[in-house]
């Protein structure tokens, strides 16, 4: 994710805004899906959208491939973001399964998301205020312009219950989650004319007691992966694909 200490955007684009508008009116029109009471931010939230065989079989990866989180952009505060993160293989059937019901929730192709991210927070843990948005003037910005230009949506689900603490906040947005197990929580991180959105500013909040556990999927503007997807459907997995 993109360390975020300011509020400059970046350029407006037509094509952000129709896939904006697209995904909204598609979660608008889904009677599981609630939106957010907010004016600042498009959020939404469906709950138990992970079955807790779901939430079981993500956390057990999660555990099982950890790292310590890293950060796009460089920063002074050691304490900035403190989790552990694991990127999940896209090709398990049990993460694919799960990622293509995400995609087919938000009407994007799947070849838009990048690789499915799942994060552990222990106690005194935490990921200081920031957005997903990737910032148009900075040094990576070419790199990802490459691999499917900039962030749209955000998809993050909470996988347990947390005894206290973790909530995920948009101080700017004015709305707090608390962890709920199964809680697919999506925002838009463009603004309607498709420029970066520094309302969707979030973050993950200390966690005080227990282990907090989510996974996040973060959809591009155009493809991030493109044959993989094909092969893999026709019953070949290229392995060194993603």
């Amino acid at each position: 994710m993109s360390k975020t200490t300011s509020n400059s955007k970046g350029s407006p684009s037509p094509e952000r805004a129709r896939i904006g508008r697209e995904v909204a009116a598609r979660l608008d029109a889904n009677p599981n899906v609630r939106r957010a009471k907010v004016d600042l931010a498009q959020v939404y939230t469906y709950p138990d959208f992970l079955s807790d065989a779901d939430c079981d079989t993500l956390i057990a990866l999660i555990d099982s491939n950890s790292r310590p989180s890293t950060l796009l952009a460089a920063t002074d505060d050691p304490d900035y973001r403190t989790s552990d993160s694991s990127d999940l293989y896209r090709w398990a059937p049990d993460v694919q399964a799960i990622d293509d019901r995400i995609a087919d929730l938000l009407g994007i192709p799947p070849e838009n998301a990048e690789t499915m991210q799942g994060q552990r927070y222990a106690p005194n843990q935490q990921f200081r205020a920031h957005c997903d948005y990737f910032h148009e003037t900075s040094g990576y910005w070419d790199k990802m312009v490459e691999t499917g230009g900039q962030r749209t949506w955000t998809a993050m689900a909470y996988l347990n219950h947390v005894e206290e603490g973790g909530a995920t906040w948009f101080p700017r947005a004015g709305i707090r989650f608390k962890p709920k197990r199964g809680l697919l929580v999506i925002w838009n991180n463009m603004a309607a004319d498709g420029s970066p959105n520094y309302d969707t500013l979030h973050e993950g909040m200390r966690v005080v007691e227990g282990t907090k556990y989510i996974i996040t999927k973060w959809f591009r503007e155009s493809a991030w992966i493109k044959a993989p997807i094909q092969t893999y459907r026709s019953g070949v997995v290229d392995a060194d694909a993603d």
